[in-house]
């Protein structure tokens, strides 16, 4: 019997209540779904609300703006808190996600957002700024680490670390006895990452996953036409696992021969199925196909 928890994310459904969406998750044979935290609501209400529908809390995620001096203070107060609620939910893994989008404006004088899939070397950040990311990343980590919960940093497209070389600097920069990994594989193959080289050449360091498929005829297209995010994303980018072309057989292969025991969390950001709960109970179909 695998090891390996297998959550689903939330964000696939729309104009729905929170309750119910966890409902429809648990229903499509999910163990938990992304927990974090939420205003005027304490950690036992939280967990309570889980616990109703039979789920468990799965890492959840925090994102922000590293690479700015001037949100350093905010980001280290933000994962005390992560942390702390990480900690009252029983998850030892947190995501951090670099910012972006539409807030960082490239040498080209275009956004993130605007160059996501086709990123080119000069709409990297500045050497003072991937240093500024590092120190902060390096910062919250020890924060979190303290009380028992891993840093993993989550590479995301149209975020300031997209594409293999802009990983591999951050990695190249952060204290890898604090910082770990929790990489997105739709997320790594849209941004032009050999899914597979990336989770063997760092398998050790992953502690978490977002599990998540791509579409090749999509991915190819934007590539040509230059969407921006958006675009890509209505035209279907994301689909259901096993009807991409990421090789999750493989991946699921690696990971496990390193003892991998963490979460797997499914995503479909956007789906072109009739609901999301068709979406949820494809992936997890073919994931139960692989053994899972």
């Amino acid at each position: 019997m695998k090891t390996i928890r297998i959550g689903c994310g939330q964000i696939t459904w729309k104009k729905m209540s929170e309750i119910q969406v966890l409902a429809e998750i648990a229903s499509a044979g999910y163990d938990g779904a992304p927990a974090n935290p939420q205003p005027g609501e304490s950690s036992a209400e939280t967990l309570a609300r889980f616990e109703s529908v039979n789920l468990k809390p799965a890492p959840g995620y925090l994102s922000g703006a590293f690479w700015k001096e001037d949100q350093e203070t905010a980001l280290l107060a933000r994962a005390k808190q992560y942390a702390a609620f990480s900690q009252d939910m029983g998850c030892t893994e947190l995501y951090i996600a670099a910012g972006g989008f539409d807030d960082y404006v490239t040498a080209r004088g275009l956004t993130r957002s605007q160059v996501a899939g086709h990123v080119q070397p000069t709409d990297s950040m500045s050497d003072e700024e991937f240093h500024q990311f590092a120190s902060t990343l390096n910062k919250v980590a020890a924060i979190t680490l303290e009380q028992g919960v891993k840093s993993c940093f989550h590479n995301h497209v149209g975020s300031v670390i997209e594409t293999r070389a802009e990983i591999d600097r951050l990695w190249s920069m952060v204290d890898h006895d604090k910082v770990f990994l929790g990489p997105d594989t739709g997320h790594l193959a849209w941004g032009g990452v050999d899914v597979v080289q990336f989770c063997r050449e760092y398998a050790s360091s992953i502690k978490s996953v977002h599990i998540k498929d791509i579409e090749p005829h999509v991915l190819a297209e934007g590539r040509e036409k230059n969407w921006d995010y958006r675009t890509f994303s209505e035209h279907g980018i994301f689909t259901e696992l096993g009807t991409g072309f990421v090789d999750f057989p493989t991946v699921l292969n690696i990971l496990e021969s390193v003892g991998f025991q963490g979460w797997l969390i499914v995503e479909t950001d956007v789906t072109q199925r009739p609901s999301a709960m068709i979406s949820a109970q494809i992936s997890r179909r073919y994931l139960t196909s692989l053994g899972y």
